[in-house]
């Protein structure tokens, strides 16, 4: 099976034209593990899905947009962003076509947040005002803050895949989000929290499809000393690695 990996990707306007974006970083940290990252943009035909994941070893959803509330059974909070819907329903139809091919996930801020939506869950779509704390879950987007500063503590499960990537139960993590996982979807199990205690990290409880979701960004991180968030990564490659053995 290829070390190929599908990466999804949003659409914004730039420079008079819409235009597919996405992070370097991401690219860059899957790079550094050893896989070779596929760019899936919002797609007219969400269900081209089952064909990128025919030929792909792993899928990475990264950050971006709000997942629309009615994806959930929501109204539409007041302090809701920007959605993508052609966005979510093609990350959707990927997240269900890995689940049938049990292909590895790795579901990164956005990404925790529509796999526990396709999984049956629900959103806090406003963390500042549904769930006021101390904590800061949501930083400046501006170049004047450092994407790599670690802002908060998490707590990890011991018996948890992420313990097993990261090496560690506890870890300072950066935080670019004011939404958050509210009620956990099926199957999935929470593996990590912040103190005030909204969830960070999750995976799935069924052992033939591994998936590992967090909340924060370890691909700003992946330059740190510290190899915790390089950890992730290369738990990621190693599960699409043991896949392509089968």
């Amino acid at each position: 099976m290829s070390n190929l990996v599908a990466i999804s990707a949003t659409c914004a306007p730039f420079h008079g034209a819409e235009r597919v974006r996405l992070s370097a970083n991401y690219v860059r940290s899957l790079e550094g593990a050893g896989l070779v990252p596929v760019v899936i943009p919002p797609l007219t035909n969400p269900s081209s899905a089952e064909e990128i994941l025919g030929v792909v070893g792993g899928l990475l959803l990264t950050g971006g947009e709000d997942v629309e509330p009615a994806r959930y059974g929501a109204v539409p909070h007041p302090a809701l962003g920007k959605t993508n819907a052609a966005r979510d329903a093609t990350e959707v139809a990927l997240l269900a076509a890995a689940r049938a091919r049990r292909v590895p996930v790795l579901a990164i801020c956005r990404g925790i947040q529509i796999l526990n939506v396709a999984l049956g869950g629900t959103l806090v779509q406003d963390l500042r005002t549904e769930r006021p704390s101390g904590v800061q879950h949501d930083q400046p987007h501006d170049q004047s803050h450092d994407h790599a500063a670690r802002t908060h503590d998490v707590t990890i499960a011991a018996d948890s895949r992420l313990a097993a990537a990261t090496g560690t139960t506890s870890m300072a993590v950066n935080s670019y989000h004011h939404q958050a996982v509210d009620r956990v979807g099926r199957g999935l199990r929470v593996t990590a929290t912040s103190s005030d205690g909204i969830i960070e990290g999750a995976e799935m409880e069924d052992p033939a499809w591994w998936v590992l979701a967090v909340q924060w960004h370890p691909e700003d991180l992946t330059n740190d000393a510290r190899a915790w968030d390089r950890g992730i990564f290369r738990a990621f490659a190693d599960s699409v690695g043991r896949r392509g053995e089968k």
